[in-house]
């Protein structure tokens, strides 16, 4: 899964909330771009 795997970079690199769920809408923002 794309997500799963965007997640793991996100948890890896930033634990705060805020960023986790700005990375998350990049990497869905970037799923839908393809």
């Amino acid at each position: 899964n794309k997500l799963k795997h965007f997640r793991r970079f996100a948890t890896r690199y930033d634990r705060r909330a805020s960023h986790f769920l700005a990375f998350i809408h990049l990497a869905a923002a970037m799923i839908w771009m393809r």
